[in-house]
């Protein structure tokens, strides 16, 4: 490790052992994590017969449930740190996706930011990429501006370059003090001089962040990972598989209706095949299946993003837009959702959506999930999870055809 960091101050291998440090601290896909005996000679004769001594280590996180935000909330900082970095799974409610908040704060305090969480260093290279356009813009201004003089005294044109020695680019400009955001403080300075140390400690701080999952996340870690517990949020008391399954349904059919989670739903809230927690836990259960790390795309005006091993090692390779399609059109009619994208769209919107993911190299796919038909299936199959079988998944993957380079 010392090694590394020597070159790191060099710059030789800076990518190369952040990587590695990624590696580490994400190397676990799940949250269950299957862990090996030492090795001896008595296992070793006994796994030649298919006999494992492997133990299952199960984190058993709990979570509240928000009815109002649609959501589980995790307020211990262990469970949030497992189950983010044991798959990706929610989001931290003070930061952009990793719960960081707790780290930034103190970073700022002890060290004046010369650890950088990942957050930090987000925000330093918006910060970067903005001075750079500034300068840059300043640079051809006062170009421009020199074109113009000489024109005025000298009479002769001048035509100006956008790219040269006085013309900053990409690969010769290098940011300076100013560009670092105001939330980051200066590596040169610190929050307490060592030369005037303070006399009064400062109070420790508190975590004021918690991790929040989405109802398909908190179904999959609970049906699926069989890692969490979701307690209610007014007496603390452990919900069964059965009332979490309903109230999830439920929350979708009235938002403004704050009911008891824990109580069955009345007869007037009758349960429907296109509920969209079921519509989008259908599709988070498939891609999660498949392997992918599933996100919210609410920033690229899709449903989900899929990455292969997780956004700190990558962006997104896929878009996706769901699409649910009624296998019977009455039951669109006498539906209380307004479910998106189940009426066909339009051109121009799918010209967007696809221009707009393909600028930023992502691959858009349509998810078209079917909804089966109330007149087929009778609606009593939604009281469990066996319903999920009865929903069927179509893809199709969209790209922009640009001529210039795809004449082969």
């Amino acid at each position: 490790m010392s090694l590394i960091g020597q070159k790191n101050k060099r710059g030789g291998f800076k990518g190369g052992a952040r990587r590695n440090e990624n590696n580490r601290i994400y190397a676990n896909p799940l949250p269950l994590v299957f862990t090996d005996p030492p090795p001896s000679r008595t296992k070793s004769i006994l796994s030649l017969l298919g006999i494992s001594f492997g133990s299952l280590e199960n984190p058993h996180c709990e979570g509240i449930l928000d009815v109002a935000t649609k959501s589980v909330w995790l307020t211990n900082t262990a469970h949030s740190m497992v189950l983010w970095r044991r798959g990706f799974f929610g989001k931290g409610n003070l930061s952009r996706s990793e719960p960081s908040w707790l780290a930034r704060q103190i970073n700022i305090r002890r060290t004046g930011g010369n650890q950088m969480t990942s957050e930090e260093l987000t925000a330093r290279r918006r910060a970067e990429r903005q001075q750079f356009k500034q300068d840059r813009a300043k640079a051809i201004q006062a170009a421009f501006a020199e074109a113009e003089v000489a024109f005025e005294t000298e009479g002769r044109v001048v035509k100006v370059a956008l790219s040269g020695p006085s013309i900053p680019s990409a690969a010769t400009w290098k940011p300076s003090e100013s560009a670092n955001p105001p939330s980051i403080p200066d590596q040169s300075t610190t929050s307490q001089d060592a030369d005037h140390p303070v006399d009064e400690e400062e109070p420790p701080l508190e975590d004021m962040e918690h991790l929040q999952l989405t109802f398909a996340e908190a179904w999959f870690l609970l049906w699926t990972m069989d890692c969490l517990t979701i307690l209610d949020a007014q007496t603390l008391e452990t919900m069964s598989i059965q009332q979490i399954w309903s109230a999830f349904q439920s929350i979708h059919l009235n938002p403004m209706l704050l009911f008891d989670p824990r109580s069955q739903p009345s007869p007037k809230l009758q349960l429907h095949f296109d509920n969209p927690f079921l519509i989008h836990y259908v599709a988070y259960h498939h891609y999660r299946s498949l392997g992918w790390v599933v996100k919210g795309g609410i920033k690229f005006c899709v449903d989900y993003l899929l990455y292969k091993r997780g956004p700190v090692f990558s962006h997104a390779e896929f878009a996706i837009v769901l699409c649910p399609v009624y296998e019977d059109e009455d039951d669109k009619a006498t539906s209380p959702f307004e479910l998106q994208n189940a009426s066909p769209f339009s051109w121009p919107w799918l010209s967007t959506i696809n221009r707009v993911n393909a600028t930023l190299q992502k691959t858009l796919i349509l998810t078209y999930i079917t909804i089966p038909a109330k007149s087929r299936i009778s609606p009593d199959v939604l009281s469990s999870p066996a319903c999920l079988s009865y929903y069927s998944i179509r893809e199709v993957v969209i790209r922009r055809f640009i001529p210039a380079r795809m004449r082969d």
